[in-house]
């Protein structure tokens, strides 16, 4: 069973076409948000779905509208395990913005300490401080979505127990396979980050995990399937951890 734990399904041209290719092929997938307003719009559509789970935003790159959407937060949050995009991004594209982000994921881990969330998280540069704030909370349960950060904190963030999922774009890279050397292979998981992320000159889907399940297993040298029931079974663990 493919597992997509970071996906954004109501970003793509046909939304609906997407859930049921996800719910046809089985294919678990967390479809995050970039704002609660979108995921208001989305809820409906994936509630009673039995492979696609919703997860409420924040994005970091979107600070311009987080004010008018911190009630929707809260409003929200009730009403699903899943948490993200939420985050900080240090890059040059989102630096100047780099207090108001502090001050928007600090909402963010407020609301939900304490409470039993998965939460996929956005790290451009800022891999130190996404992580010192996640301590500060309590936050017990976190994946970090596409990680590009230093290998010192990679390490920081495995003895906290914090997962990373990886996808198409890190494993076609030499600074993204350098990264997944070092991931213990009980807090491995995949993704796509589609449709934000390419694949042969193609937008990527759901279903396009297979080809990091494919990598995993070769680095490994176990076979895909063995690699499919350990991103399955290290799921599986991390959502026990929230029941």
């Amino acid at each position: 069973m493919y597992i997509d734990t970071h996906c954004h399904i109501d970003m793509f041209k046909n939304p609906k076409q997407v859930l049921r290719t996800c719910e046809n092929k089985r294919i678990i997938t967390i479809g995050v948000t970039n704002l609660p307003s979108h995921f208001e719009m989305g809820f409906s559509h994936v509630q009673n779905l039995k492979y696609v789970r919703f997860a409420l935003g924040l994005h970091p790159l979107l600070t311009d509208k987080h004010d008018d959407e911190h009630i929707r937060f809260k409003r929200n949050v009730g009403k699903t395990s899943y948490i993200g995009e939420v985050g900080l991004d240090f890059s040059k594209e989102g630096i100047s913005t780099k207090n108001k982000q502090i001050e928007s994921f600090e909402f963010v881990l407020k609301e939900i300490e304490g409470k039993k969330k998965v939460v996929s998280l956005h790290s451009r540069r800022a891999d130190v401080e996404v992580l010192t704030f996640l301590k500060k909370y309590k936050i017990e349960t976190a994946i970090f979505h596409w990680y590009s950060g230093t290998m010192t904190t990679l390490k920081k963030i495995v003895e906290c127990g914090y997962y990373f999922s990886v996808n198409t774009a890190m494993i076609t890279s030499q600074s993204g396979r350098k990264i997944i050397s070092q991931i213990p292979s009980n807090l491995l998981l995949s993704e796509t980050d589609a449709p934000y992320t390419t694949l042969a000159n193609r937008t990527t889907k759901p279903e396009d995990v297979k080809y990091v399940i494919k990598y995993i297993a070769q680095i490994y040298k176990r076979s895909e399937i063995e690699i499919e029931n350990l991103i399955y079974n290290n799921f599986q663990t991390m959502i026990n951890s929230i029941r």
